[in-house]
């Protein structure tokens, strides 16, 4: 005697060695003996034996109309046995009855299992939808094939290529357009970002980076709504000051001015004005929600994304010939000694006389000139000449505080790209296609106009932190708590020191038409400036709200990933300039873990040959090839051009925290073929 049952969903047979009342002994053709419970004995039969009986059964159930035999089931609940004898014949042998058994088992949207050998017929209506969902399933599984075997070739089909950021990036690893790539990868067996860069879904590496961090960051466009700016509705008296601006040619969101009073008197009034949306602007407003939304003006060569519409930023900002609302911090200093007597915060209107530029006057307005070793043939001159020498006395005692001098080792590095029309694009307010002329220039950090502003907007965040704690109301705070290697720069509400600063407290406050933490600080100003000690009544964040921390997760992610972006781009035209002026060799500075730095560039990069050499060993190195996709740069070490490493070559902190910035926006993708002109750091603008 031999008899088939059920072992955890497979189907066995063998012959029945021994039986009792609730379990048999049953040899397999394995020889192995098993032990199975009588409910899951199914069939008994005499022949065929029991390999052949599966093998047959098998053979007979694919033939089975399973369709025909939904339809002759009954309604209710019923054995397979049952239903073999009606479909093939009232004496189906034991051939037929497992045939059936094992049709009805496979085929679960037609019956519904209810127990061992017995069925229940599905629904018409739930059939309907099971079968035209292994229809979809099928038609998917076709085209999958067929997408992939088209990127195989060399082709990209359409879907794939308009969701070819999802699919890198974000992927939802059950669309047929992800399993496409991840079955044509492994079947080629390639990178997947090779085979569809190879099959043309990448038109170009520029608009590859672009596209993706819109993807990331703006998915819905970069586009605004109509909305016309907030009046300012206060009445705000006319500064008696004559202001001006020290900002690159391209800026146009014209933050902050200077303006100095009483040169000569003994006494000199020392005022820094910042351009004052948060009069206007109100939080939870549509504005503020735009604003709140971005977080920062995003930065990159040749073009920028703005925190808010060029319209509302041309309301407020700090444009010359207009008498602009400003939050202003006048500082009073005795001219000889340069001694803080008294500071005062006021909210007017204040005449711009001028908005000076940087990189037409740097070459002119110099340490020289601003001292009087040199004719000051310029606007302003005793004014900045000022400004300079307080400048320098206020970077001294910061320094003093911080425990060694600041190092401006390194330049800032500024990029023009030039279109085919020959006009600089960030003029011509032209989105970059990635195929411009670039040129990268120089402006050394700490020069004298860049000095002037740094020193005083960090003269206006400290103070208005200060005051903001004094008065007991709370703002967004930048700390560090010391210098020592792995102590970062943390945002919080509390007034703490900055040791990289050499400041009691910092805050961000002079930049609200492009960061959206100094925005919600002015508020906080604003309401200290109107109503004193009163204002932590009045103030739209109060002490411990929780809304002030989420701007600060808020911000805190999108800056680093704006700032990780224009690193990645600057990286790109780096690469461009490169291949554009035919550069094979450059000379570097060897940094750790096999990277060098450029001498005359802002590139750092892993060099074959750079491991075993000291930190700061200066080196030539050859260029091998660039990939502006990865943002790669393949380099060998040719030649040592000193015996030994300089004693001191810069400040090690500034090295380690600029590597991770040089190095940012490293392309990383989520698909896994194994499964089926900004202010960096704490720096202010300038």
């Amino acid at each position: 005697m031999f008899a088939l049952f059920d072992d955890a969903g497979k189907f066995q047979a063998g012959r029945v060695m021994s039986e009792a009342d609730s379990s048999m002994q049953i040899e397999l053709d394995s020889g192995k003996r098993v032990k199975v419970k009588a409910a899951n004995v199914l069939i008994k039969f005499a022949k065929p034996a029991p390999a052949e009986l599966l093998a047959q059964a098998a053979a007979q159930s694919a033939d089975i109309d399973v369709d025909l035999v939904w339809e002759v089931a009954p309604e209710e609940d019923f054995g397979f046995d049952d239903l073999a004898r009606e479909y093939f014949s009232a004496s189906a042998d034991a051939v037929q009855q497992a045939a059936m058994l094992m049709r009805l088992f496979e085929t679960p949207h037609y019956f519904h299992r209810r127990g061992k050998g017995r069925f229940k017929k599905a629904p018409e209506d739930i059939l309907k939808q099971a079968l035209a969902a292994i229809e979809r399933k099928k038609q998917q599984a076709l085209q999958i094939a067929q997408w992939a075997e088209a990127l195989a070739a060399g082709s990209c089909p359409q879907p794939i290529k308009d969701q070819l950021y999802k699919i890198l990036f974000k992927p939802d690893k059950n669309g047929a357009e992800y399993k496409a790539v991840v079955e044509a990868a492994k079947a080629a067996q390639r990178a997947p970002l090779d085979l569809l860069k190879d099959a043309g879904a990448i038109d170009s590496p520029y608009q590859f980076h672009f596209k993706r961090f819109l993807f990331e960051h703006f998915p819905k466009g970069t586009g605004f709504p109509a909305l016309e700016a907030p009046p300012i509705t206060d009445t705000l008296p006319l500064a008696a000051v004559q202001a001006f601006s020290i900002d690159d040619s391209m800026t146009t969101e014209i933050d902050d001015a200077l303006s100095v009073q009483g040169l000569g008197t003994g006494t000199v009034v020392y005022g820094i004005h910042i351009a004052a949306p948060g009069l206007a602007i109100a939080p939870g407003s549509p504005v503020d929600a735009l604003a709140r939304g971005r977080m920062s003006t995003v930065y990159m060569p040749g073009h920028k994304i703005t925190m808010l519409p060029d319209d509302v930023v041309q309301t407020y900002t700090l444009i010359e010939g207009r008498d602009c609302p400003a939050v202003s911090l006048y500082v009073t200093f005795d001219e000889a000694t340069l001694a803080v007597q008294g500071s005062e915060t006021k909210l007017e209107r204040v005449p711009i006389a001028a908005n000076l530029r940087h990189d037409q006057l740097d070459s002119v307005i110099t340490d020289a000139t601003l001292t009087g070793e040199a004719p000051a043939d310029y606007a302003f001159a005793p004014e900045l000449a000022f400004a300079f020498r307080l400048a320098k006395h206020l970077k001294a005692q910061r320094e003093v505080v911080r425990g060694k001098p600041e190092n401006f080792n390194r330049p800032d590095y500024t990029f023009k790209l030039i279109g085919a029309n020959g006009v600089n694009t960030m003029s011509d307010g032209i989105e970059p296609t990635g195929t411009e002329q670039v040129a990268i220039g120089t402006r050394q950090r700490g020069s004298a106009l860049d000095l002037i502003v740094a020193e005083a907007m960090i003269l206006a965040n400290s103070t208005w932190g200060g005051w903001l704690a004094e008065l007991g109301v709370p703002g967004i705070y930048r700390s560090q708590a010391s210098l020592a290697p792995g102590i970062k720069v943390r945002m919080g509400t509390k007034a703490l020191p900055h040791a990289g600063m050499g400041v009691a407290q910092y805050t961000w406050a002079t930049s609200p038409l492009r960061r959206y933490v100094d925005l919600v600080n002015q508020w906080q100003i604003v309401a200290c400036a109107k109503h004193g000690r009163t204002a932590a009544l009045v103030a739209p964040f109060k002490p411990k709200d929780a809304e002030l921390f989420a701007v600060i997760s808020g911000f805190d992610g999108a800056y680093s990933a704006y700032n990780g972006f224009q690193s990645s781009m600057e990286r790109y035209w780096t690469l461009q300039y490169l291949q554009q002026q035919q550069i094979t060799e450059l000379d570097a500075a060897v940094m750790v873990n096999g990277l060098v730095r450029a001498d005359t560039l802002p590139l750092v990069f892993k060099a074959i040959g750079a491991d075993g050499l000291p930190r700061h060993a200066r080196v030539r190195v050859r260029i091998t090839g660039l990939d502006a996709l990865t943002l790669d740069v393949h380099a060998s070490v040719v030649a040592r051009l000193d015996d030994s490493a300089p004693a001191d070559a810069g400040d090690a902190e500034a090295d380690a925290e600029d590597e991770l910035v040089d190095n940012a926006g490293a392309l990383t993708l989520a698909i896994d073929v194994s499964d089926a002109d900004a202010p960096a750091g704490d720096a202010p603008a300038a």
